[in-house]
């Protein structure tokens, strides 16, 4: 059962609170699999097609770099932000989000299935098929950003929250939620997986909104 919004009982997700370093340079190449970046700010870089799967990022910036096809499965960030980046496969499958800022990126088609994300901000920008499918979301916040068709396919989520942002065309399909707030969507569509919505806190507006798809998740006919 969906839960309805209510004033009090619903667990905040806790926030990352990154306070980079002093950051040194980015030395110049490209990715290694299995890297350790530590301190560094990456700026205006072109990754398109680099292959970095397995690499460790602690206390790093990623700005305004674009990762088109770029491989960062397995790839963890750690106490990291992310701002301006933009690309479309890039691939994050299995990769380790801990304490990251995701400011106004702008992608497509990101592979972030069978991920690992906590005390992790997506704010601003927007997001085209992303895939969480078998990911794991634990103090997520998504704020004032377009997911447009995202995939939460079997994804378990736990003190996630969804502010003034849209969710167009939302996959719920299996979707384990706890104290999961939806109620400050700004556009809520979903495609499948109504089922997925227990656990969920919702407004009574949005609830006026979703009983036809209610109704016909429970196969029930409504005629005037």
């Amino acid at each position: 059962m969906v839960r309805k919004a209510r004033n009090t009982g619903v667990a905040a997700a806790r926030r990352p609170e990154v306070r980079l370093p002093p950051l040194g340079p980015f030395g110049g190449g490209g990715l290694e699999p299995d890297g350790d970046y530590d301190g560094l700010e990456l700026a205006g870089l072109d990754l398109a097609g680099e292959n970095g799967a397995g690499a460790r990022f602690l206390d790093c910036a990623l700005r305004d770099c674009v990762l088109d096809e770029t491989s960062l499965t397995g790839a963890r960030f750690i106490d990291s932000v992310l701002t301006g980046v933009r690309g479309v496969g890039t691939d994050l499958a299995g990769a380790s989000l801990r304490d990251v800022e995701v400011v106004d990126a702008r992608m497509g088609g990101v592979q972030l299935h069978g991920a690992v994300l906590e005390r992790v901000l997506v704010r601003g920008g927007k997001i085209d098929y992303l895939n969480l499918r078998n990911a794991r979301l634990k103090d997520v916040v998504f704020e004032g950003c377009v997911l447009s068709e995202p995939d939460f396919g079997a994804a378990q989520l736990e003190r996630v929250e969804f502010r003034d942002c849209a969710l167009r065309q939302v996959d719920f399909s299996g979707v384990r939620m706890r104290d999961v707030d939806l109620r400050h969507v700004a556009e809520l569509e979903v495609a499948r997986g109504m089922e997925g919505l227990s656990g969920a806190v919702i407004s009574t507006a949005q609830l006026m909104d979703l009983a036809p798809a209610f109704a016909a998740q429970l196969g029930v006919r409504v005629e005037d």
